[in-house]
């Protein structure tokens, strides 16, 4: 267990000069760059999520332009956030964590992650101006076309030859368990973007194309690709990010290296089979349904066996919630971990799917695990790696974490309560009949019954906004007004 410990980046018993005098130096020119990128998209998607969200409740918010029309502006919104957002911050994060683990610096130097960086920040301009041009394939999570799609493709190729190439020339013997959720996250993304994009072009010089399968086949290899995508990309990669920087904000080793790995490799194998239950009462066969309610039931168990390992590494610091402004986020986003990894199994069941699907009830699933899990294991990256990256004594103020902890708290629970409500209320009235047999509500009336929960969710929306804009100031006044660091050797062990 000694290597363990050391991989989570600590050396437990070596003194600061000797692991300054042992540690390379290490590539974080484009982990700094990554840092500035994931607030920067941050705080741009939550702005269109805001928009769109005005949209749904005040229709005259679309503007009468095509382009600002919610329809346009919805998978901006969701690409910013997932994959501009949340994709800088994997980034970042793992180009962090392998050296550190690794104790070497990344393969093909800084040119190879450099080409990363900017290749990837390509993609994410040439995905949105797509979208708002009306440019897309219309496929929920993969709405780029076949051009943009190729581009990914190198990208994406480069960055997995960076890390196996990092993890291949490592110091350490042992390879601790978050490389092994970045990998997996990095490699199945990899494997699904090519699956799910098998696009013939009208032309190669236009930009339309169509997918190669047609029809119930189509279907099932969307969500094979969409419920995965939530699986690998905003699942397994960010648990990495957990078993990484919850026991360095802690000081302390993971607290059951055995359950992260029976964790890992229990997920990676369930996962992949849960997608069909996007697909229940379909003409998808019936028996890949069940499948898919199986496999996501399962799933409950490994995905908890995480949250507790995650809470665990706490026992003996809980007094550190106090004081450490990622210690409160990341403790909280692994809360908002378990209720999602709880929630998302018991909709998966049909009974329960017949009345939550196609509601509100699944808009308010997608963003506790979302703004609460994603965002908020964001958040504590950043507020921990910000003062490491800079050589900064500390946070500029630990008040404005706490503000910043609190109404963006409050926004995420007058979100998610209101599309509850909304959702279930909303398949209530679907499924409503007279003593006729009629539908006892029109649809109209169900929209108009609908518009308070969209009110309340904007204003959810809205102090989520506030609160990483709270961030962004304090972030900013990290960088430019707190003292450096007396030595280096913080940023060098960290």
């Amino acid at each position: 267990m000694a290597s363990v410990s050391a991989a989570v980046g600590s050396d437990y018993g070596a003194s600061a000069s000797a692991r300054s005098a042992e540690a390379p130096q290490y590539i974080d020119d484009v982990v700094r760059a990554g840092v500035v990128a994931t607030i920067f998209w941050g705080v741009v998607g939550f702005l269109m999520g805001n928009l769109i969200a005005s949209q749904l409740a005040f229709p005259v918010m679309n503007l009468g332009l095509e382009w600002t029309s919610f329809g346009r502006l919805r998978p901006v919104h969701t690409s910013a956030v997932i994959f501009a957002f949340g994709g800088n911050a994997m980034i970042a994060a793992s180009f962090y964590i392998v050296q550190r683990t690794c104790r070497t610096r990344l393969f093909l130097g800084p040119l190879g992650a450099w080409c990363v960086f900017w290749g990837y920040q390509l993609f994410i301009v040439l995905a949105a101006l797509g979208y708002a041009l009306g440019i897309t394939s219309g496929k929920e999570y993969a709405e780029p076309e076949w051009f943009v799609d190729l581009w990914l493709t190198v990208v994406w190729v480069l960055y997995l030859v960076i890390y196996v190439g990092t993890l291949l020339k490592r110091e350490e013997e042992h390879i601790y368990v978050a490389n092994w959720f970045i990998l997996s996250f990095i490699i199945t993304v990899a494997m699904l973007h090519l699956g799910n994009n098998v696009q013939v072009p009208v032309s190669w010089t236009g930009w339309k194309s169509y997918t190669v399968p047609g029809g119930v086949q189509d279907a099932m290899i969307q969500w094979w690709y969409g419920h995965n995508a939530v699986g690998f990309f905003l699942t397994a990669a960010f648990l990495g990010m957990m078993y990484y920087f919850i026991p360095k904000a802690a000081g302390r080793p993971v607290y059951s290296y055995r359950l992260s790995i029976v964790h890992f490799w229990s997920l990676v194998f369930l996962y992949i089979w849960a997608g069909p239950h996007h697909l229940h009462y379909t003409s998808l066969p019936d028996w890949a349904q069940t499948l898919g309610m199986t496999f996501s039931v399962m799933l409950w168990m490994p995905s908890w066996g995480g949250m507790i390992n995650g809470l665990m590494t706490l026992s003996g610091v809980w007094d550190k919630l106090r004081t450490d402004a990622s210690l409160r986020f990341s403790v909280t986003a692994v809360a908002f971990y378990g209720m999602s990894t709880f929630e998302g199994p018991m909709m998966s069941v049909k009974a329960v799917n017949a009345l939550s699907h196609y509601t509100d009830w699944t808009v308010g699933h997608v963003h506790s695990g979302a703004m609460g899990w994603v965002g908020f294991i964001t958040f504590g990256m950043l507020y921990w790696m910000v003062p490491q990256l800079w050589r900064r004594e500390g946070l500029y103020s630990q008040r404005l974490v706490a503000w910043h902890f609190w109404i963006a708290t409050l926004g995420i629970v007058l979100y998610i309560t209101s599309m509850w409500v909304s959702g279930i209320m909303q398949g209530l009235m679907w499924r409503a009949y007279d003593e006729y047999g009629f539908l006892q509500y029109s649809f109209v009336e169900t929209v108009a019954a609908m518009h308070p929960f969209y009110v309340i969710r904007l204003m959810g929306g809205l102090l989520y906004l506030v609160g990483a804009l709270i961030m962004v100031f304090n972030l900013w006044k990290t960088v430019t007004s707190v003292a450096p660091a007396r030595t280096a050797a913080a940023a060098v062990t960290a």
